[in-house]
């Protein structure tokens, strides 16, 4: 680790880990209580990444999280009470009761943009973002994540190549945790680093240290500076480590004992507690304010979640589909005058003028490419080419003229 941020910058970071951690063993706690209604998804060990990452993004910049990506939320400025009460189906969550999981997003103030469980899938939706936020003027950069197994899947690879031949300003996390839920990285994927495969799409890539916070937040800033700066995307491949099994049902026991100890003995938070003491920017009282500072906050948040009430039986049948206004209003942002985007209005009247049809102007009135109606059409035969028009009035006469013409193109085909 390097000391190259202010001194409120480092115990951000150091807040916001300490705050990921304590948010996701409450929920363990809830969990086991059984007041969790859905999955539940850690990030035990990973903290550095989601903190990092989203601390390097400014305040307009959008993000989409996957599961395991609540510190990304917390950063953002997503309450706990939040992330509690969306696991527990309660009627105060952001989606009302309606998701078990994290699968919520805020695009009015916060600009996050809901998980979708098909992974990959983030990766065009967050390129889309960042391209409509350039057409808008408003110098954005999008940030998502995506695991080692989910960077084996279809729309990966299509998504980074949408993005990089767009030169979108986007920035891809790969957490590489060595686990694909009980597949090692090893069984499938041929590569030692992941990052080689921005170099098929000619983006720029880092690989980094995922259990060092500053490394992490250090390499993503340059990247999202970059980004901002109009040299397109950027794949950062962050090694890191899945100290628990895929979900809270699933044990890990495919896990080498000796894997999980060198890499419990690589704790992000107990990597950065030991670099804040060293470089005298926290110390035992500091730790311990933070460490009340957290509980008072989750009591509260806690408390106010379980106290929410589960959702109507009637509100099943609401809001299924986004319906408008009433949904949400959600409404372009330009930083840019539109009329740079508009393209001019055309001196051309749209006419099609096809040989041997004629043009002009149809029974209604108006201008038609192919007339066959009654009105005065001015028609050029393949056969007449240099003579003077022929006017024809009414149905049968251009009928007439389109079967006369075509016998005369047989006529010569016979005669070659």
């Amino acid at each position: 680790m390097k000391k190259e941020l202010t001194r409120q910058q480092y115990l951000d970071l150091y807040y916001f880990m300490r705050l990921n951690r304590a948010v996701e063993d409450t929920m363990v706690k809830l969990f086991r209580q059984n007041k969790i209604v859905g999955g539940l998804y850690s990030s035990l060990g990973q903290e550095a990444i989601s903190v990092g990452t989203a601390y390097a993004l400014e305040k307009k910049d959008w993000l989409a999280p996957m599961i395991r990506n609540i510190g990304a939320l917390l950063v953002k400025g997503v309450p706990p009470s939040d992330v509690f009460m969306q696991h527990m189906a309660k009627y105060d969550s952001p989606t009302k009761g309606k998701d078990g999981t994290s699968h919520f997003g805020d695009l009015e103030k916060l600009h996050i943009v809901s998980p979708i469980s098909m992974l990959g899938d983030l990766i065009p939706v967050m390129t889309g973002v960042a391209m409509a936020g350039r057409y808008l003027g408003q110098k954005i950069v999008t940030m998502t994540w995506i695991g080692d197994g989910g960077s084996s899947t279809g729309v990966f690879h299509e998504g980074l190549n949408f993005a990089a031949t767009q030169k979108a300003p986007f920035v891809l996390i790969l957490e590489n945790n060595l686990w694909a839920y009980s597949t090692p990285v090893k069984r499938q994927v041929p590569l030692e680093n992941l990052a080689d495969r921005a170099k098929a799409y000619g983006i720029s890539s880092y690989i980094i240290d995922g259990n060092d916070v500053v490394e992490v937040y250090a390499t993503a800033r340059e990247a999202v500076a970059r980004a901002r700066a109009g040299e397109g995307p950027i794949l950062i491949e962050a090694k890191t480590f899945r100290r628990l099994g895929h979900a809270q049902h699933d044990p890990a026991e495919y896990v080498p004992k000796e894997m999980r100890a060198y890499w419990e003995a690589r704790d992000p938070i107990a990597l950065y507690e030991k670099f804040l003491m060293g470089e005298k920017l926290l110390d035992a009282n500091g730790k311990k304010e933070v460490e009340q500072k957290i509980d008072t906050l989750l009591a509260a948040e806690r408390e106010f979640a379980e106290n929410s009430p589960m959702p109507p039986a009637e509100f099943a049948e609401t809001g299924v589909y986004c319906t408008g206004d009433d949904c949400h209003k959600i409404r372009p942002k330009w930083e840019r005058p539109i009329a740079e985007v508009t393209p001019p209005k055309s001196s051309v009247k749209a006419v099609w003028t096809v040989a041997g049809f004629g043009s002009g102007k149809s029974s209604g009135g108006t201008n038609a490419p192919i007339h066959f109606g009654d009105t005065t059409n001015t028609l050029r035969t393949p056969a007449s080419d240099g003579d003077a028009p022929v006017k024809t009035s009414g149905r049968k006469p251009v009928k007439k003229a389109v079967k006369a013409a075509v016998a005369s193109s047989a006529t010569r085909k016979l005669k070659r």
